[in-house]
Parts: C-alpha cells; sequence; structure tokens
C-alpha cells in the first residue's frame, strides 16, 4: 500500500511517499480501507516527537480516519467487512489501509460522507469532552472560545450553542469571528497577534472583559501563549477555565488570579480520556453523530488535500492558517 510517512524527526517538509506491506488486524483491530484522513494539531506536534505519544518510525501522522472494514481480528464482533467506519488510531491514518482497534470505531449512517465523518471524532469529541465532562456546561451560561475559527474552536462554539449557552466568538480577525458567528456564536471579540509588551497585554485583557463584563462561566482555550491570562481575567466567579491547546505557546499564569477569582483551571486531555475510559468513545461517537443528524454540528472542511499532500495539509493547519477542518483524501 502507499503510505506518507516520517522517517526522521521533524516537520511538514521530511514526510516522505512509500509503498508499505499491507497491516494485519490483531485480534482486537480491525483493517480499514482509509477513504479520508482527518488532519489535527497532536499530527503537527508527532512528527517532531513532541506529543505524548510517540510512536516508532517509520509512522504515517493522522489519527482519525473513515473507510471501509477489510478484515478483522478473530475477536472482533461488533463490526464486521463492509462496515462503513469512523476509527481512531492516535497515529498511521494517512495511508491506504490501517489496523485500529475495533473499540475506537464506530459504523456510520450510508448517508455520512466520508469526508465529513473524518472530520468529526478529534474536534468535536475533544470539544464535547471539555464542555460537558470536564467544564459541566450549562445552559444559559456565557462560554468563550478562544481559536474560534479552529477545528476544536469551530466545534467547541457549535457545541456550545447545543447546550444551550451564551457564545463568545474569539479571534484573530473579523472574518473569522464571522465564520463563528454564522455557526451559532452570539457574539465575538477579535484579537491583535502576538507577541505582547505590558500595556498591550492590558489592552487586550480588556477586550475580553469589555465582551463579558459580567465574566465567562467557562473559558475554552485552544491558543495558550499571552492570550491566556488575558482571558482569564474576564473570568466569573468560580468559572471553569479549559486548557485544550498551546500554538501560541505553553502559558505562564499568576496564580493569584484563580485564587482571587476562586476559579478552576481544568486540563483537557481526551485522547487519555478515552485511553483510561475505553467505552466512552462510543457512547461520545454516537451522540456527536446524533447531534450531526439533527443538524446541531454543521462540519466545516476548508481544504482537501491527497495523499501525496498530506504534508502540505499539516503545514497549514502548524501555521495556524486553518479555519475549520482541513481532510487529507486518501481514496
Amino acid at each position: 500500500m502507499r503510505a506518507l510517512l516520517s522517517t526522521k524527526v521533524g516537520g511538514p517538509e521530511t514526510l516522505v511517499m512509500a509503498e508499505v506491506p499491507d497491516p494485519l488486524p490483531r485480534e482486537d483491530e480491525v483493517l480499514i480501507r482509509v477513504k479520508a484522513c482527518g488532519v489535527n494539531f497532536p499530527d503537527t506536534l508527532i512528527i517532531e516527537d513532541k506529543y505524548q505519544f510517540r510512536p516508532a518510525r517509520p509512522f504515517s501522522p493522522g489519527g482519525e480516519v473513515a473507510g471501509i472494514v477489510e478484515s478483522i481480528g478473530k475477536n472482533v464482533s461488533r463490526i464486521r467487512p463492509g462496515d462503513r467506519v469512523i476509527g481512531w488510531c492516535i497515529w498511521g491514518g494517512m495511508a491506504e489501509k490501517v489496523a485500529a482497534k475495533a473499540a475506537k470505531c464506530i459504523p456510520i449512517p450510508k448517508e455520512v460522507p466520508f469526508d465529513e465523518a473524518s472530520a468529526l471524532i478529534v474536534t468535536y469529541g475533544t470539544s464535547y469532552y471539555a464542555l460537558k465532562n470536564r467544564a459541566n456546561l450549562l445552559p444559559g451560561e456565557t462560554l468563550i472560545v478562544l481559536g474560534a475559527a479552529g477545528g476544536v474552536g469551530l466545534a467547541a462554539v457549535e457545541l456550545g450553542k447545543a447546550l444551550k449557552a451564551h457564545v463568545i466568538a474569539a479571534a484573530s480577525s473579523e472574518e473569522k469571528v464571522a465564520l463563528a458567528k454564522g455557526h451559532g456564536a452570539d457574539g465575538g471579540i477579535v484579537y491583535p497577534r502576538g507577541p505582547f509588551d505590558k500595556q498591550e497585554l492590558r489592552e487586550l485583557s480588556a477586550l475580553f472583559k469589555q465582551a463579558c463584563p459580567d465574566g465567562a462561566a467557562v473559558i475554552y482555550d485552544a491558543v495558550g501563549g499571552d492570550y491566556t491570562e488575558a482571558a482569564l481575567r474576564s473570568i466569573a466567579r468560580e468559572g471553569r477555565f479549559l486548557v485544550v491547546g498551546f500554538p501560541a505557546g505553553i502559558p505562564k499564569l499568576p496564580l493569584n488570579l484563580v485564587l482571587l477569582k476562586s476559579c478552576q483551571i481544568v486540563g483537557v486531555f481526551w485522547a487519555d480520556w478515552l485511553e483510561i475510559h475505553p467505552t466512552e468513545f462510543e457512547v461520545s461517537a454516537r451522540e456527536l453523530l446524533e447531534l450531526y443528524s439533527r443538524g446541531a454540528i454543521k462540519l466545516l472542511i476548508s481544504r482537501r488535500f491527497s495523499l501525496d499532500e498530506g504534508g502540505r495539509a499539516i503545514d497549514l493547519l502548524a501555521a495556524r492558517r486553518a479555519v475549520g477542518k482541513i481532510v487529507v483524501m486518501v481514496d
């Protein structure tokens, strides 16, 4: 089969196309002929050995796939050959075939296209876990979403509205905020690009406070860097601050702010949660498919790339130039 491989530590430019043997499914796995692979921020980290998991090389990036099951391991009964499935495999997805654990695959209806299916699980799964399980977001509460036009951010906007929250989208341009409003956000914040000096940080904090004078019950931070402290200053008393990602850098926080607001800093590590609670994958995936089927989720795929262009797809995401989801079409 053809596969896009990481053969050495480095950025997207180090990835190479190669012919490799087809994988063989283990007893608890299924072999998927990949039709589409969603591109996610961990893909940018895993090829540089900066992610929590470090697979042995050579390996293919891509942890979120949709395709058709070709064969199954001897202990698999829930999924059959010929099933159309979504699969979560952490890596290996940017290849014509991938072996994935059956417990992390779920059949999808015929009416769900493969490209949209491959864009559903990681970003929406992460944001659903963050808002529902980690923040316990309640109807009527105010939610601020940083990076609101990106994959997880746009998912958080839509899911926040599905959970009946008042959603404020924060992003780096009027166009991105308008996009988030088109997906349900009630208000918006346009923040400048850093780095910032002390005066600029005060002005950035003021932007968040002006947009949310009574404070945000929940802040969803998929950006990090200097934006984290500025946003935290707008949190409501006993609010929940969700730590989702750091494309702008890992922030340093003055913990006196946490004390003064009696707020919580809450980590969101969706992949690890699934490892600890494996049965939650199917529950979460089915709930997301139900939201998709009734139109509460409206997937935005902004770019589609071929398998040969997988490195370009990862580079676009790493450079923070993407909106919505990017998908690699394998077949």
